[in-house]
């Protein structure tokens, strides 16, 4: 009676809850902590408004890197303020959570997860893998004896899956995905225009002007930063062209794990698949260009899903509202007790 089911995407670069097919939490998962004792100062935004700009005694930090926990004390701590913060005026005393993890993750990454949830105050914890959440969020026929095909371009992880009757036929986790793109751009202007930039400037510039094939009316964009000469603050006006420049080598990558997994699957399935197209979820997805691009390179139809950031995270609020994740058991997601 008092127990509150909440689905959970938990991201490398944000986390978003949802309950009872709306989103009730949308926060960046960085924690800020004092470095002399380890405690935490703040979580999701106040945290990352602190990123670079702290003094020497604070830290801002994300605790999840390519999608798997990196520090257990502080994913748990984040979750529990997380899970305060959608209980708060609420009767509920319990939470069951049911959390997106990336595909093809070990069993000690998987139970990380788990074990930091239920640190945090989760009553019961079950486990599905992201693309399977962000297909079922999307809208796909992911029950049908048809194969659907989704690419979910997250923070930390691409996840590629092929997906037919209600489970993944094929899948593959890549740890190259928006955080990547960011770095690339920041190793490219410091070495193209020595200056160096932090992570909030260069996923400005690539949401700006970032794209993966050029697009009409262009633009440039002045950045500001340190010249890497003098240590002296410097402007740099940057093309869209540069920008596209940057982001090949990780953009290539992406490419290939998607033919990867094309190769990978079953020719009934992929007839399917070339009939349905294949559909972006995650924030890469809202990346300039990069469904005309893997079209292109794939002879696919590709699409990108309404709402593409959200799609994870009403996956997994729909997966609870089947009737079968109502009882004590989730039978279909990964178990851990």
């Amino acid at each position: 009676m008092f127990s509150k089911d909440i689905g959970i995407d938990l991201g490398t670069a944000n986390t978003l809850m949802c309950a009872r097919g709306r989103i009730i939490m949308r926060e960046p998962s960085v924690v800020a902590y004092d470095v002399r004792n380890d405690l935490v100062k703040a979580v999701g935004k106040e945290a990352k408004e602190m990123i670079g700009r702290t003094p020497g005694s604070v830290a801002a930090v994300r605790p999840l890197k390519d999608g798997v926990v990196a520090d257990f004390d502080f994913t748990a701590a984040m979750l529990k303020k997380f899970i305060k913060q959608a209980l708060r005026g609420t009767i509920y005393t319990r939470v069951r959570l049911l959390i997106s993890v990336p595909a093809g993750i070990t069993e000690v990454e998987s139970r990380a997860v788990y074990d930091a949830a239920r640190q945090a105050g989760a009553a019961f914890v079950e486990l599905i893998e992201e693309p399977m959440a962000a297909a079922i969020g999307a809208g796909l026929p992911t029950d049908d004896a048809k194969g659907c095909m989704v690419v979910d371009l997250g923070g930390g992880t691409t996840g590629v899956a092929v997906i037919s009757l209600g489970d993944i036929v094929t899948a593959q986790s890549l740890r190259v995905a928006g955080d990547d793109l960011d770095k690339a751009i920041i190793e490219y202007i410091r070495k193209k225009h020595s200056m160096l930039i932090g992570e909030r400037t260069a996923e400005q510039i690539k949401i700006q002007i970032g794209s993966v094939l050029p697009y009409e009316n262009e633009e440039s964009m002045e950045i500001k930063g340190r010249n890497q000469v003098d240590g002296l603050p410097k402007n740099v006006l940057i093309t869209a062209e540069e920008i596209r420049e940057a982001m090949t080598r990780t953009v290539r990558q992406i490419l290939d794990a998607v033919k990867s997994t094309l190769e990978k699957t079953p020719p009934e399935l992929a007839a399917d698949i070339l009939d349905n197209g294949i559909t972006l979820t995650g924030g890469g997805a809202y990346l300039r260009g990069l469904d005309k691009y893997l079209a292109k390179e794939t002879g696919m139809p590709v699409k990108v899903a309404d709402h593409p950031m959200d799609c994870v995270v009403l996956g997994t609020a729909k997966r609870l509202e089947k009737t079968e994740f109502l009882g004590n058991t989730f039978r279909t997601a990964k178990r851990y007790r």
